[in-house]
């Protein structure tokens, strides 16, 4: 079966078609600025790279030039869409409504719109994507792969907040954790990598890129991670500033004249290391400010490093031990110097790196020595192999 991945956001979509029995990826592509101008990029599995910019008014229009390139004559990767056989959807927010991916029916999009004021700018996004895909492919089935389902095993006493319990009763404020299907995918391909038994194996997954978020997975389920009602709690990010004493929004609120607007403007867009150094949310910017000795892009990298092993050591602490530790993502999969850091943290788990293995970047490693009492690896997180994968199992 060929399957179409869908990630909408509210003005891109990234598509992917992959075939299910291969697990080879025939095309691949995003449309970007939707409702502005509109622009189409399209490439088949070894082919060249197409640019194509034409009107795309909504998602509708962006859907229609996807499936358009997927057909072409000349480059499409495929005869027609008959071809493609289920429709897999990246969805940001569920709720504690769905604690699995599930086949789209009418029922689950009403119940995926309630949980819009949890994810205002990615759910709406999402739902107008499976929309889109409805009105120009009847019939195709469709699966919603949710990014906050498979943390919907963690534990009453991780995901609730210290707060009056009506608002949990009432709003559902709680924990609910993000980046799922990566953890999800990367706990399980490091276990297959290691040929240890998944379901019994406690593993630290450090998903670190411009968004970052670290979960603890004891014998197959997430017991804990980093992000919280939204993806600004935890870590330092590339311009989220992660966790922060609620006080010090409220002074910085005060002196600065910011309405609740600003001040979530403040936290989620112009802070971080972005804030932090005033170079850039790119670590390679800051690596090579660094490496020139400016001290504020220094500090917000060690800040960053700091930040994500304290979050390793607290999830040794709630998981009693650690067997495994994978980095993930785009910093995580390609900066040996920052894992380096990070591990430099780890000496008292008895973590000791491979200075020749970690030099890795984007594959699959080992970069752990012999004789480390906890296996460190690299493993290339693969989103939408997992949302395929979750889509052939419902669809069939």
């Amino acid at each position: 079966m060929n399957v179409l991945v869908i990630n909408c956001g509210s003005s891109s979509l990234k598509y992917q078609v992959i075939n299910s029995e291969s697990e080879q990826v025939l095309a691949k592509g995003l449309c970007e600025r939707i409702g502005i101008d509109g622009r189409l990029v399209y490439q088949p599995a070894g082919g060249e790279k197409e640019i194509t910019d034409a009107p795309m008014p909504t998602h509708k229009e962006a859907v229609q030039m996807v499936l358009d390139a997927l057909v072409n004559e000349k480059t499409g990767a495929l005869k027609s869409l008959s071809e493609i056989g289920a429709v897999g959807h990246r969805v940001v927010h569920g709720g504690e409504k769905f604690t699995t991916s599930c086949l789209i029916t009418e029922e689950v999009i009403k119940v995926v719109e309630e949980c819009n004021d949890l994810a205002p700018l990615h759910n709406p996004a999402n739902i107008i994507g499976i929309r889109a895909c409805q009105a120009l492919m009847p019939g195709v089935p469709m699966v919603a792969v949710f990014d906050t389902a498979f943390h919907q095993t963690m534990p009453a006493k991780a995901y609730m907040y210290g707060v009056p319990y009506e608002c949990y009763e009432k709003y559902k404020v709680r924990k609910y954790g993000f980046h799922g299907t990566s953890h999800s995918y990367v706990s399980k391909r490091v276990a297959e990598v290691d040929g240890s038994d998944y379901n019994s194996t406690k593993t630290i997954v450090c998903h670190l890129g411009n968004g970052s978020s670290i979960c603890a997975v004891e014998n197959g389920k997430s017991v804990d991670t980093s992000m919280g009602l939204s993806p600004l709690e935890g870590l330092i990010m590339g311009t989220r500033s992660g966790d922060i004493d609620p006080s010090a929004v409220e002074f910085i609120a005060n002196k600065e004249g910011l309405d609740m607007a600003g001040v979530m403007n403040l936290l989620n867009k112009k802070s971080g290391v972005d804030g932090i150094s005033g170079i850039s949310s790119d670590f390679r910017d800051l690596k090579a400010a660094m490496d020139e000795g400016n001290e504020r892009a220094t500090l917000a990298i060690n800040m960053f490093c700091y930040r994500v092993a304290k979050y390793v050591g607290s999830y040794v602490a709630a998981m009693n031990g650690v067997d495994i530790i994978a980095f993930t993502a785009g910093i995580g999969e390609n900066s040996g110097w920052l894992r380096e850091m990070v591990c430099d943290y780890l000496g008292y788990l008895g973590v000791k790196l491979d200075a020749e293995a970690n030099k890795v970047a984007g594959e699959e490693q080992l970069i752990s020595t012999a004789d480390s009492k906890v296996k460190v690896y690299v493993i290339p997180t693969n989103e939408e192999l997992a949302i395929a994968r979750e889509t052939v199992a419902l669809a069939k």
